[in-house]
Parts: structure tokens; C-alpha cells; sequence
């Protein structure tokens, strides 16, 4: 059996995240779904849970952070090109998320980064696919 990977991180306006997260591509999970979560799914294996802050809260004696002035955590998810990333990206900022920085090519590699509306980062990553293959030192050389 595959390993299943799930994500979960707080927001403060759960409508607003599910129409940033689906603006981005993924798709709702709806038996994971309900008035405290949104369930999103990018992959069969990879799905992110975003959840209100006060039931995020409830799963941790931690403090929750203020993602909008310290860094939580970051996911990158691959695309198979960079027409790709720049389209993910550009449909996150039209509904109102932040590119926190320009993008970073590499030749082998390019990424762009995305705020989400509560300061959570996503990375968008392509690789060229002798990137993947070989050494990045190797790819670069190539590129």
C-alpha cells in the first residue's frame, strides 16, 4: 500500500482558502470535508488539510504560530513544466494570494513561490527531467 501523505495547517477564513486552494488546481476531498476543514487533494497520494485556527488549535497543546510573521512550514508541489508553474501561480494571485519573492531559475530547476491569504508558503517547482534523473551539478551543466 502507498503511503498517503495529508498536510494540515490552520486558517483564518476557511471559505477564502478553499477558493485560493481550488483556484490552484487541487480538488475537495468531501468525506474529509465539513464546517471546520476543507480536505484538498492534488494527487492520489498527497492532500492538504487546511483547517479553522481555533479547530487546528484543539489538536495541539503548542501554540499555533501567525503564519503571516513567522514560517510554518512550506510544501512544494512539482508541475510538468514551467508554463505550469507560472499558470499556478498567476491563478493564485488573482485571488489574492502574494508572491513573496521572483522567481528562481536555476536551468535545471525553476520554482516560484505563493502566500496563501493566511501567509502559509507553497512552492511550484518544474525540474527538467535530467534533472531528475542525474545530479543537479550534472542537469545544470546541461541546461
Amino acid at each position: 500500500m502507498p503511503t498517503n501523505i495529508f498536510v494540515s495547517y490552520p486558517t483564518s477564513d476557511l471559505k477564502r482558502a478553499t477558493a485560493f486552494y481550488t483556484a490552484l488546481g487541487a480538488t475537495i476531498n468531501p468525506v474529509l470535508t465539513d464546517d471546520n476543514a476543507t480536505c484538498f487533494v492534488w494527487d492520489d497520494n498527497i492532500s492538504t488539510m487546511v483547517l479553522k485556527r481555533e479547530f487546528f488549535a484543539s489538536m495541539t497543546e503548542k501554540q499555533i504560530g501567525d503564519q503571516k510573521t513567522a514560517a510554518t512550514f512550506q510544501i512544494a508541489f512539482t508541475r510538468d513544466s514551467r508554463e505550469e508553474v507560472d499558470k499556478t501561480i498567476e491563478a493564485g494571485l488573482a485571488v489574492g494570494g502574494r508572491e513573496p519573492g521572483p522567481a528562481q531559475d536555476y536551468g535545471f530547476m525553476y520554482t516560484r513561490d505563493i502566500e496563501d491569504l493566511d501567509g502559509n508558503t507553497l512552492a511550484f517547482i518544474y525540474s527538467a527531467p535530467q534533472a531528475v534523473e542525474q545530479a543537479p551539478e550534472t542537469a545544470q551543466a546541461q541546461a
